[in-house]
C-alpha cells in the first residue's frame, strides 16, 4: 500500500521498516538494559533474533507485547476482560475511551482485541510528550502507535491537528486499522470523565462532507475502561496538591516515567473493558442540530455511554459515601469492603513525597478519583 510521505513523521513504520527499526533498538544502550531488566535470563542475542522475524506490526506485538501483559495481569490484576456484544469483530472503528493510564489503556485494548477475535488490533494516539527518548519514539513506532504533535505555534498546531486526523481517516478507510485514543489529552486527574469537544473537532478536520458525515466515516465507538485500583492514585493526588499550590508548577519528564511504570507495574484489581454502540446511528439523529451545538452533543453521548458502561467496584461506592458522610449506598458494598479501601487509601497516601503533603486534601482527592465514576452513572438514572 502506498502511503502518502505528508504521514511520515507520525504514522506507525511500515513492516519494510522495521529491520533497521530494531537495528536501532538493539545498538542503544538504554533500550538494552531495559530489556535486561525485563528478561534476566534471557540472552540479548535470543531477543534480537525473535525480534528479526517479526516481519509485521502485529507479530512484534504477538510475539513481544502478549505475552508480557498476560504475566503482567496475573502479577497485578485479578483478571482483564471485555465485552464486545455490541461491536462487530468484522469491522473496524476508532475506539474513544476514558484515561486512567499513560500506557496500559491501550496496550491492553490490543491484548483484549486478539483475545475477542479481532484480526488486527489498534492504532494508538500518543502525545509526542512522551517520545523524548529516540528508543522509545521506535518503539512506539513499531508498535502500531502515531504521533499526536504537542505544544506547536497556534498555525503549526492547526496544520500539525488537520495532518493527524486526515491521517486517521486514512488508517481506518485505507489501512483497514482500528484506532485507539482518548476522549481528553491527558488522564483525568479526578476520574470525572468529560470528552473534550476540541477532540471530536480535530477528528473531523479530515476525510469528506459535513462534520456528521466525516465523524460517521470513522466509526465512533465509546469505550468504557474500569480499573478497581488505579496505581497512580497517589501520584495524581500529589500532582493536584503541587498545581493547587504553585501555579506555575509543570511536570517534568521524569513524573511521565515515574506514571508509567508505576501505572504499568502497580495493583490494579478487577480490570473491565467495556464496548458501547458504534455511534454512527445517533450522529445521523443530528442532521438538523445547529453547527454551534454539534460536538457538545457529540461528546454529551459519548460520555453518558461510558458513564453508563462503566464497572463500578464496592469501593466506588464506599469513596461516594465517604465523600458524602452518609452510608446511602452501603447496600453495594460490604463492612469488610469499606475497611479494606481505607487500609488501601492509607497505604497509597504514605507513597505521597511532598515536603509538606495536606493529607486531607490528598484524601479527598483520591476519594474524588473512585467516587466520580459512581456519581456519573448514578447521574443517568
Amino acid at each position: 500500500m502506498k502511503i502518502p510521505s505528508i504521514f511520515d513523521d507520525i504514522r506507525p513504520y511500515e513492516p519494510e521498516e522495521l529491520p533497521q527499526a530494531f537495528d536501532r533498538l538493539l545498538a542503544d544502550r538504554q533500550f538494552c538494559a531495559v530489556v535486561a531488566y525485563l528478561y534476566p535470563n534471557v540472552p540479548l542475542e535470543a531477543i534480537a533474533m525473535k525480534m528479526k522475524a517479526c516481519a509485521t506490526n502485529l507479530d512484534f506485538q504477538k510475539t513481544f507485547c502478549y505475552g508480557f501483559l498476560e504475566n503482567l495481569l496475573a502479577k497485578a490484576s485479578r483478571g482483564c476482560d471485555m465485552d464486545v456484544d455490541a461491536v462487530s469483530i468484522e469491522r473496524r472503528y476508532t475506539f474513544v475511551s476514558n484515561h486512567r493510564d499513560i500506557v496500559l489503556d491501550s496496550a491492553l485494548l490490543d491484548k483484549l482485541l486478539i483475545d475477542v477475535g479481532f484480526t488486527t488490533t489498534c492504532e494508538i494516539a500518543i502525545g509526542d510528550n512522551l517520545l523524548s527518548l529516540p528508543w522509545v519514539k521506535d518503539l512506539v513506532r513499531i508498535n502500531k502507535s502515531f504521533i499526536v504533535e504537542r505544544s506547536l505555534p497556534p498555525r503549526q498546531m492547526l496544520m500539525a491537528s488537520k495532518r493527524m486526523s486526515e491521517y486517521m481517516h486514512f488508517a481506518i478507510a485505507e489501512k483497514k486499522e482500528n484506532i485507539w485514543i482518548a476522549q481528553r489529552e491527558g488522564r483525568a486527574k479526578d476520574s470525572n470523565d468529560r470528552t473534550q469537544p476540541a477532540i471530536l473537532k480535530m477528528m473531523a478536520m479530515g476525510g469528506d462532507g459535513s462534520p456528521l458525515e466525516r465523524l460517521k466515516a470513522l466509526h465512533i465507538v465509546p469505550l468504557s475502561i474500569s480499573y478497581e485500583y488505579d496505581p497512580c492514585d497517589f501520584l495524581k493526588a500529589k500532582e493536584l496538591q503541587q498545581r493547587r499550590d504553585n501555579a506555575d508548577f509543570r511536570k517534568s519528564a521524569n513524573d511521565d516515567v515515574v506514571s508509567m511504570r508505576t501505572g504499568i507495574m502497580g495493583y490494579k484489581g478487577r480490570i473491565h473493558y467495556h464496548c458501547a454502540p458504534c455511534i454512527d446511528d445517533y450522529l445521523d439523529t443530528l442532521v438538523d442540530v445547529p453547527k454551534g451545538e454539534f460536538f457538545d452533543r457529540v461528546a454529551e453521548h459519548i460520555d453518558q455511554e461510558i458513564h453508563r458502561h462503566y464497572r463500578l467496584y464496592p469501593n466506588n461506592f464506599v469513596a461516594l459515601d465517604l465523600l458524602d458522610g452518609t452510608d446511602a449506598h452501603a447496600g453495594r458494598y460490604t463492612e469488610t469492603d469499606k475497611k479494606a479501601f481505607l487500609a488501601y487509601m492509607d497505604k497509597q497516601l504514605s507513597k505521597v513525597d511532598l515536603e509538606n503533603p495536606d493529607i486531607d486534601f490528598l484524601r479527598e482527592r483520591m476519594l474524588a478519583m473512585y467516587a466520580n465514576p459512581a456519581r456519573n452513572q448514578l447521574a443517568l438514572s
